[in-house]
């Protein structure tokens, strides 16, 4: 046996500390995006809780308040806009969740700007301060609110007929308008519980998404496929070429239908030879035809000796396979030393699937699994 000293000099070693800087770095990056998102999570519950407006906020705006009026929130800059009749309105909703990508500065189809101004949130309405007039929509007369998912407009729907309309405001400060909106409207339905209780939701759900320490990975299990460049991907592609090259040989190999070599004739009048077939050997009276012999036939294997258990997973211990059962949404911490995971896999939130290019994500059932990898492929389960 190898001696080795406290350095790691062999490859085993070697292998092992390339595991686990691998490993603490992916487990540092999902755990960032984790505690970011609680973190917001948790802002937005303590803004929801204690969300109140004042009067003398309105101080210097040129529009008059109520006497139970006050002012919640004011933001400079912001656009009026109209929805023409062909396009399709988001669904009215009263949802807090928070967006799943950065917003698009770009207005959606058949939305067009009218006008600009100064965006008002009121305990009573939802007032934009234009340059070519004011537009107030009172929160008794709206139907709901409509957050576009990819772009920074927000629709508001109302009781009458009129052309449906709404903002579009600055990506950086659309997420914070929209909740603020979002919370006026819902303490003018009486909803603000409703709020707090989807908040209260998301964070429990988010709790469970917590990233596990991944386990060190130790010298006795490095296995001689990670000693070559590419792993077990490259061991799969040279077998597949060992099997797949004489194969192509053979078949490429030109066979004669009726047996026998070509002779060349001599010359005839046009000049050209021509080949001649040597006739078989003429069988005299009494004589038996030589038999074919018949090629040996295979043995057939016993049932349950071929296939794979798996249906084509890589050999583990864990249990995961192609087969089809139960979708895996936390998968063991050494997941890793038996598939190829993606940059930052302990980040996904969603179950366990294989991409187009081999590699496995956690971000199975959204819409962005696999993005950069060519798309999903298949769900591994258990």
């Amino acid at each position: 046996m190898a001696k080795t000293d406290s350095t790691g000099s062999t490859w085993r070693y070697r292998w092992a500390h390339r595991q686990n800087v691998r490993r603490v770095s992916t487990y540092r990056g999902a755990e960032t995006a984790w505690r970011r998102r609680d973190d917001e999570l948790r802002r937005l519950r303590a803004l929801a809780a204690d969300f109140h407006g004042s009067a003398a906020a309105g101080a210097g705006l040129p529009m008059e308040l109520t006497a139970d009026e006050v002012v919640l929130w004011a933001l400079p800059a912001a656009q009026l806009v109209e929805v023409r009749h062909t396009a399709v309105l988001p669904a009215p909703d009263l949802t807090v969740a928070l967006p799943a990508g950065p917003l698009r500065p770009r207005r959606p189809d058949g939305v067009r700007v009218t006008d600009a101004g100064m965006a008002v949130i009121t305990s009573r309405r939802l007032v934009l301060l234009g340059g070519r007039g004011r537009r107030d929509w009172a929160y008794g007369r709206m139907t709901g609110l409509a957050h576009d998912p990819a772009s920074p407009v927000t629709l508001i729907q109302l009781l009458d007929r009129r052309p449906t309309a709404g903002l579009l405001l600055p990506t950086d400060a659309a997420p914070d308008f929209r909740f603020k909106l979002t919370l006026a409207f819902a303490d003018a339905i009486e909803q603000r519980a409703a709020v707090l209780a989807q908040l209260d939701e998301l964070i429990a759900e988010h709790a469970q998404l917590k990233p596990f320490r991944p386990a060190v990975a130790t010298p006795g299990q490095a296995r001689l496929s990670s000693f070559v460049p590419g792993g077990r991907r490259t061991i799969a592609v040279a077998a597949a070429l060992a099997l797949l090259v004489p194969a192509a040989l053979i078949e490429s190999d030109p066979s004669d239908p009726t047996g026998g070599p070509e002779v060349a004739a001599a010359a005839t009048p046009s000049g050209e030879p021509v080949l001649i077939r040597p006739a078989p050997p003429a069988l005299t009276r009494g004589t038996p035809a030589p038999k074919t012999p018949k090629p040996a036939k295979s043995p057939r294997p016993a049932p349950g000796t071929t296939g794979d258990a798996r249906c084509g997973a890589p050999q583990n211990p864990l249990g995961y396979g192609f087969c089809g059962g139960t979708r895996i949404r936390k998968p063991a911490t050494e997941v890793c030393d038996w598939f190829d995971c993606v940059p930052q896999f302990w980040a996904g939130r969603g179950y366990l699937v294989q991409c187009r290019d081999g590699s496995v994500s956690l971000a199975g059932g959204r819409s962005d699994a696999c993005a950069e990898h060519r798309g999903v492929r298949r769900t591994i389960t258990k």
